[in-house]
């Protein structure tokens, strides 16, 4: 997922979508446990899409809050 991607969510779909990674990372975790994926690459992206998914929700947070505060 690419960072424009991310971007054009809104709060509730962004929400979602850390859900959605979540549990797609941690069933890749459990199969990879099992027996050995055919790219276990894929772990890694599942977890930096989470991280960017997180960080977005933060920074709009912080956003949030810096309107409030002015």
């Amino acid at each position: 997922m690419k960072n424009t991607e991310i971007l054009a969510l809104s709060d509730e779909a962004l929400n979602e979508q850390i859900k959605t990674e979540k549990a797609n990372g941690q069933s890749l975790r459990f199969a990879h446990a099992i027996s050995p994926l055919e790219n276990p690459g894929r772990l890694k992206t599942s977890r930096k899409n989470v991280a960017r998914l997180l960080t977005e929700q933060t920074r709009r947070k912080n956003e949030q809050a810096t309107k409030t505060a002015n």
